[in-house]
């Protein structure tokens, strides 16, 4: 909880937190770490310290999306990244816009599923990166339809406390993800086919992808971002 986001009108403060490091199954050689040039679109680039490595990996192609699909497992292979990164287009979105157009649930499992995926040796160029975002829920659960708890004549917290007059102030979710040779830190509070890889692909990513941390047994996606700029 950020200092000042309590005052003496709060009466009561709802916390859920969930935290994860891992560390990757075939770490990256910092030796192998490289300076970069990352495409915000087209014609502008920023500099980033690629990470590289030629190695075994899961790796598929969405056709649908003209999208690769890489898999990075950590240790013990119970936890996995998996990098939805799309082919560069002639215009400014690059192909991150098309892909989150039909991105859904639905379509992550199915592209993402282990018997969509083929295990090749892959030449992996990805960004070094640490993201950290803010984000305020209260417009975005009123769409959702959690009206009546921002509302002091309507909410009903009975079952949680006595005092009548509680509801919902604000809502706020924190995340932080970093990715380095070592692995991953991360956490937040609050009819396709898929064609198999040639010999020797390479997964460059140099240009926006989206990032999704799952857990393998469950197919439980923990934790999602895009990455669309280095800092």
């Amino acid at each position: 909880i950020a200092k000042g986001e309590l005052n003496n009108m709060t009466r009561l403060v709802l916390v859920n937190a969930i935290y994860f490091k891992g560390t990757w199954d075939e770490p990256f050689m910092k030796t192998s770490t490289y300076d970069g040039q990352f495409w915000l679109n087209k014609s502008i680039t920023k500099p980033v310290k690629m990470m590289s490595q030629d190695s075994f990996f899961p790796l598929g192609f969405i056709p649908e999306v003209s999208c690769q699909v890489l898999e990075l497992p950590y240790k013990g292979k119970e936890l996995s990244m998996l990098i939805l990164l799309p082919e560069r287009t002639d215009d400014d979105t690059i192909g991150l816009e098309q892909l989150e157009k039909h991105l859904t649930y639905e379509k992550f499992m199915e592209w993402t599923h282990p018997g969509k995926m083929h295990t090749c040796k892959v030449d992996v160029n990805l960004p070094r990166f640490r993201l950290e975002e803010t984000y305020e829920l209260n417009e975005v659960l009123t769409r959702m339809g959690v009206v009546d708890a921002f509302a002091a004549s309507k909410c009903d917290f009975s079952g949680m406390s006595s005092n009548k007059e509680l509801f919902l102030s604000k809502v706020s979710h924190k995340a932080f993800v970093e990715v380095n040779e070592e692995g991953t830190e991360a956490a937040a509070a609050t009819g396709i086919s898929i064609m198999l890889c040639c010999a020797g692909p390479v997964f460059r990513a140099d240009h926006p992808f989206l990032f999704f941390i799952r857990h393998n047994p469950t197919m439980s996606v923990l934790f999602a971002g895009r990455f669309c700029s280095p800092e």
